[in-house]
């Protein structure tokens, strides 16, 4: 994978790779060190206990938070199809609009894709079915996520402290560094991995605050969970939109585009003749794609935009196409197009809003990493000690004797 790729990879911040790299390589290890530290204001033995209980239960939870959706779904599929339906036919569809909808789709690509009209007309013909199975989709794909991760994950990661307070109470004369790390609807139906590990979040939340051993540790884990899902899913959505809004008043260039296609030399050749052809207004979008398959927007649409084409380029009935998003990125391509020309210079332009763009992208990985593994916990801290009095983890100032 190229750096480019690897940039726009994090810096899609409806994607999965920018939680990984704020959670699992910046937030979980800062907090693991302002835990320890932070404890060891009490003991030795509080600062291993804690942060021993944050290793499991953060990187637990991430496995969980970041795995659980996806091979959730896959089983989901597999079961679905097993039962003779194509879980691809998007729920959206059932909604008939102008342009597109179940009925309109079998009755348009009833010649040009027999195939996948023949899994539109059994979703059809049992819908009721059909919509119920994938209500149960969603389901597990997140209840069966916050379950383990709310309620089964700490009550074994409280289960394994008591232990070991056990074995520390009978060892007390062992040195306390020997201890280790051991131990461990349409909408919902159609809603990314993303969105499910923000749904799974909010039910994490509520399972964690259940699970709480005192009231003071159900009133840290409330806030800390509570401002997590707001760092990692609003802000740096807003973020991003503020980094590059200053960037075109400060540096006079649209960096709004993703950084892949602002390296494509055959985007930008494209932009330089003038040969990008694209639909005008939203009510043109579909017809548009259907019967342009091949040009540039249709292809471009087809990687940025979630439009799914089959083998024979047509495009795939099952699927809802999302004509508000390829509408808005439209409008982007034409505003980048119209900045380059003006340049002068197009591929110096270009190279000029990918490094300011990927500048915004680092800035927005280190500010809400920031936010996330320091501000946050300190902030946490300031509020426990204003509040229980002390510097120890809430959960375990009962236990610890």
């Amino acid at each position: 994978m190229s750096l480019v790729n690897i940039i726009s990879a994090v810096g899609n911040n409806r994607g999965i790779a920018p939680l990984f790299v704020r959670d699992c390589c910046i937030e979980i290890p800062t907090k693991l060190g302002l835990t320890y530290n932070q404890n060891l204001k009490d003991s030795k033995q509080m600062a291993n206990n804690a942060t021993r209980e944050r290793f499991i239960d953060e990187y637990g939870t991430s496995a969980i938070w970041m795995g659980g959706p996806v091979l959730l779904g896959k089983f989901c599929n597999w079961a679905i199809k097993k039962l003779g339906y194509n879980s691809g036919v998007n729920m959206s569809l059932f909604k008939e609009r102008t342009d597109q909808g179940i009925k309109l789709n079998i009755e348009k690509f009833k010649n040009k894709a027999p195939e996948a009209v023949k899994d539109l007309e059994k979703a059809l013909a049992n819908k009721k079915k059909y919509q119920n199975l994938q209500a149960g989709k969603f389901a597990v794909t997140t209840a069966i996520p916050i379950l383990l991760m709310g309620f089964i994950l700490p009550k074994l990661n409280f289960k394994l402290t008591e232990r070991i307070k056990e074995n520390q109470e009978k060892s007390k004369k062992q040195l306390q560094e020997n201890i280790s790390f051991k131990g461990l609807g349409s909408t919902m139906a159609n809603m990314s991995n993303v969105n499910k590990m923000a749904v799974t979040d909010g039910g994490l939340t509520i399972g964690r605050v259940w699970t709480g051993r005192n009231r003071y540790e159900q009133m840290e884990l409330g806030f800390k969970n509570g401002m997590m899902m707001f760092l990692n899913f609003v802000f740096p959505i807003y973020l991003a939109k503020g980094l590059d809004k200053i960037s075109m008043k400060f540096f006079n260039t649209n960096v709004n585009l993703d950084p892949k296609l602002m390296c494509n030399q055959e985007f930008l050749n494209s932009i330089k003749d003038k040969t990008i052809v694209m639909p005008k207004k939203r009510e043109e979008i579909i017809e548009f794609l259907d019967k342009n398959p091949d040009s540039r927007f249709s292809k471009l649409c087809e990687e940025y935009c979630g439009v799914k084409y089959l083998k024979n380029r047509v495009r795939d009935p099952r699927e809802f196409v999302d004509t508000k998003k390829i509408l808005e990125f439209r409008t982007e391509i034409e505003k980048f197009s119209n900045q380059a020309l003006k340049s002068g210079d197009i591929n110096k332009y270009a190279k000029k809003a990918i490094k300011i763009k990927s500048a915004n992208i680092v800035a927005n990985v280190g500010i809400s990493s920031f936010l996330l593994a320091c501000a946050l916990p300190e902030l946490i801290f300031f509020l426990r000690k204003k509040v229980t009095g002390s510097d120890a983890e809430p959960g375990l100032m009962d236990i610890q004797g």
